[in-house]
């Protein structure tokens, strides 16, 4: 439930920190006093969407801070661990809005995205508006709404998901293959010549190394001769060198012996001088081979858009693309296929959800009526029609049109709302099918505002005393102007707006029955307040209060 609201700088709101109830509170007020900021307020804490003109005149940002209380099984506890959020039986949702309109969102203080905040506020809070009265009028929403009670997931949108997908892939390929059909003997052709060219990963590279080792061979081939006979001359004086030391005998033992090592080493330098000789002689390609090559590599890859690297690659799509040709016949029919079976998939789902539907309406069809009497429409009916759509109009949502018909007078066939309905009875039958869809709905705290708009008398006092039930399982927030709802109210707040150069918006709870019997008495009567007023107030009280 919420429990706390705390309000800065939104609109004509200066300061305003709102302690809440369970059970029916209503929120009561002169027209223009400011109930429609604080429901704002409110939406901004839930993650609504934020504009420059909420934020005061003078102040730099507005801020909305909302407190609720919450049992561990609630669907929020998902939300918060999925977004890897602590979770707590005290939730804080935070809103802070600048004067240029940019916002941010917090949850226990944690900073979040509004997405998120908007996701967990729909579990905590659902607001009814004047203008959901006139939602009912669009026969669009009502498939939605009957999917809500009904509890149905968004399974179904994954099967026609893939259906469309299944379907999007067999387009594609008959249009690939029809191209490749019209570039068959180039395909052909373009693997016949990377093919024959057989290139290598790598190949490149090499070639280019070896190229520039052959276009220094002359110069490498000189310089190695040049060392191979200054080594010869240098071993032919070694050899001197260690005759002589022989005839030194004993004594120059360990020089001939450091002779004989550097000999060893000197025949190895020389072998090598000789192998590279060697393999600059007898190269495999000659430097005209290795142009050739190149260029016959890069043409290739530049007539691809490639690089030499990708030739073969580009080879393998290409056999793939010449393949499917081929095998086209094949490869059609498995994904006609596979659309077919996606196809027969969803229709199945489709099918279990529309019986799914069709059980839920009977029964919201009949709880319904069941809440028309206390609400003065005992003449009334509510039926929940379902038809099967052609299947050029299957969608995301199911194979089902959903459209809530209404009669109010026995013996008329019922019809669309807009056409039988009058604005009151509207607001009447929008009442009992958010009572019954309460029953449903995770949210703890439902906030009506005006949905009382255009009825009054005994039909208000029905309205009230229907709510106040509704209260004993959830908490009631009601904003009315309909003295015979705000008697009903287990706590009640009267909004005021005062001052007159800096017109502020304020509230204050009505704790005493004379607070609450003086409002009553304003709403029945007007600016003057009379004494008939005030006794009528004390009836709708003790009435409605049990006082």
């Amino acid at each position: 439930m919420l429990v706390s609201l705390r309000i800065d700088n939104v609109v004509l709101i200066d300061h305003i920190f709102i302690e809440f109830q369970t059970g029916f509170c209503a929120l009561t007020g002169e027209t223009g006093a400011g109930k429609s900021i604080l429901l704002d307020a409110l939406g901004l804490a839930l993650g609504a969407r934020s504009e420059t003109g909420l934020v005061r005149k003078g102040a730099d940002q507005a801020q909305v801070t909302a407190e609720f209380h919450i049992k561990k099984e609630h669907p929020s506890f998902r939300v918060l661990h999925e977004a890897d959020l602590d979770a707590d039986t005290t939730l804080l949702l935070r809103r802070v809005v600048t004067k240029d309109g940019r916002s941010r969102a917090f949850i226990n203080d944690q900073a979040v995205s509004v997405g998120l905040l908007k996701k967990l506020g729909e579990t905590l809070v659902e607001i009814h508006g004047q203008f959901e009265t006139q939602g009912l009028l669009d026969a669009g929403t009502h498939r939605a709404i009957l999917d809500d009670y009904a509890g149905l997931d968004a399974g179904l949108r994954d099967t026609w998901d893939k259906w469309r997908a299944a379907d999007r892939d067999l387009t594609d390929s008959r249009e690939k293959m029809e191209k490749a059909r019209t570039d068959q003997d180039y395909l052909r052709t373009a693997v016949e010549d990377i093919d024959a060219l057989e290139p290598q990963e790598g190949e490149e590279d090499k070639l280019v190394a070896l190229r520039e080792r052959l276009m220094r061979r002359g110069q490498i081939m000189e310089n190695l001769t040049v060392a191979d006979d200054s080594l010869g001359a240098a071993e032919t004086a070694m050899n001197a060198a260690f005759r002589a030391l022989e005839k030194v005998g004993d004594d120059g033992a360990a020089m001939r012996a450091g002779l004989d090592r550097v000999s060893a080493e000197m025949q190895e330098v020389t072998a090598g001088i000789q192998i590279l000789s060697v393999n600059l002689t007898e190269s495999e390609y000659s430097l005209e081979e290795i142009d050739d090559r190149l260029h016959a590599l890069r043409g290739q890859a530049r007539k691809h858009d490639c690089s030499v690297d990708e030739l073969l690659s580009v080879r393998d799509e290409l056999a793939r693309q010449l393949t499917m040709i081929e095998q086209q016949d094949h490869v059609l029919a498995d994904l006609v296929k596979k659309v077919e079976q996606a196809r027969v998939q969803y229709i199945d789902r489709a099918e279990k959800e529309s019986e799914t539907r069709r059980t839920a309406a009977e029964k919201l069809d009949k709880l319904v009526a069941k809440e028309l009497p206390p609400l003065k429409l005992e003449k009334a009916q509510f039926v929940t029609q379902i038809e099967r759509l052609e299947e050029r109009e299957w969608r995301p949502q199911g194979i089902d049109r959903v459209r809530f018909l209404v009669s109010t007078n026995p013996g008329r066939e019922p019809g669309p709302l807009n056409k039988i309905a009058s604005g009151g009875e509207m607001a009447r039958f929008m009442l009992a099918l958010k009572v019954v869809m309460a029953e449903v709905g995770a949210a703890g705290s439902l906030v009506f505002d005006e949905v009382d708009s255009g009825i009054g008398g005994s039909t208000a006092a029905a309205v009230g005393e229907r709510l106040a039930r509704l209260a004993l399982s959830r908490q009631i927030l009601v904003v009315t102007h309909a003295p015979q709802v705000a008697a009903r109210a287990g706590h009640h707040w009267i909004v005021l707006k005062d001052g007159k150069t800096d017109v502020k918006t304020n509230i204050i709870p009505l704790h005493e029955v004379d607070a609450r019997r003086e409002e009553i008495a304003r709403m029945l009567s007007g600016a003057e307040v009379t004494t008939e007023a005030r006794a009528a107030a004390d009836k709708l009280l003790e009435t409605g209060t049990g006082m």
